[in-house]
């Protein structure tokens, strides 16, 4: 496998997504909001929209990543670490433009990360929406004397959390979250996720991630879109639609967290880092 690392810095236009209240409703029903959280998954009376849902949008969808980075085996690509800082509260219904750009690639040894990163900006006022960075963890894909890339260094206070929410997923969870795009059938054909290495249909990493950030805005935020900054996260190990995610958030600053997702005792997105935004 020979990667293009002469492609990094490249940036693309990504293309125009369109959203409605639907599909806004339908991705939070998906990352687990229901009749509690009536402000997200009802229009009436002021319909608000989950600060992860730009995700869905994906901004990088127009750039092919063979073209991009080179041949690869898709079977070895795994989503490694993603991360979103928001601008605004995204609309209910709306219009964004994405530009998208292959930021770097690094050499790990026995593997590789592909780094992209998007930024979504509104339809109609040009208005900077959000900013997404995308980690892809290309397994036997290194070797190739390319830079290592830094390591950031985390570790959560030597403390108890203070905070713990647990979430109980559907055994149909990735049924519903896959209607908002992500059709890989390693989420919903047990033929498929069993060539796959498992027992059964896996759930979204992504899906993980919108739970976590559901806990974030509602423990931290006050259920306040508006206040949401940014979160970010790397995908540690697989969840089974119908196991119960619980989502650990140590406090920093006035403003700031780090959180893990566990399911029991196994750190499912580790690494968290959460900062609302500055108003």
């Amino acid at each position: 496998m020979v990667l293009h690392t002469d492609n990094v810095g490249r940036a693309w236009d990504a293309g125009e997504s369109s959203w409605t209240s639907t599909d806004a409703i339908l991705y939070a029903l998906g990352v687990g909001a229901g009749t509690a959280e009536l402000a997200f998954t009802t229009e009436s009376p002021t319909q608000l929209t989950l600060p992860t849902f730009p995700l869905v949008l994906n901004g990088h969808r127009n750039g092919s990543l063979a073209d991009l980075i080179g041949d690869f085996d898709h079977a070895r690509l795994l989503h490694g670490e993603q991360s979103i800082s928001l601008h605004s509260a995204i609309p209910p219904a709306g219009t964004a433009r994405a530009t998208a750009e292959l930021e770097g690639v690094n050499d790990k040894g026995r593997d590789a990360v592909v780094w992209l990163k998007s930024a979504l900006r509104d339809g109609s006022t040009d208005a900077l929406l959000a900013e997404l960075r995308t980690g892809l963890f290309l397994r036997g894909a290194g070797g190739f004397g390319g830079p290592r890339g830094e390591s950031v260094p985390w570790q959560p206070p030597d403390r108890a959390p203070d905070h713990i929410v647990s979430y109980h997923t559907s055994p149909d969870q990735a049924l519903l979250y896959r209607l908002s795009g992500d059709r890989n059938p390693l989420h919903s054909d047990p033929g498929h996720a069993a060539r796959a290495g498992f027992d059964r249909p896996i759930l979204h990493g992504l899906c993980t991630y919108g739970f976590t950030g559901r806990a974030l805005l509602h423990t931290l935020c006050g259920s306040d879109p508006d206040e949401f900054g940014s979160m970010s996260a790397r995908f540690a190990a697989p969840v089974l639609p119908g196991q119960t995610l619980n989502v650990l958030i140590w406090v920093t600053g006035d403003d700031d967290a780090v959180f893990q997702t566990r399911v029991g005792a196994t750190a499912v997105l580790d690494h968290g880092t959460f900062s609302r935004r500055a108003r």
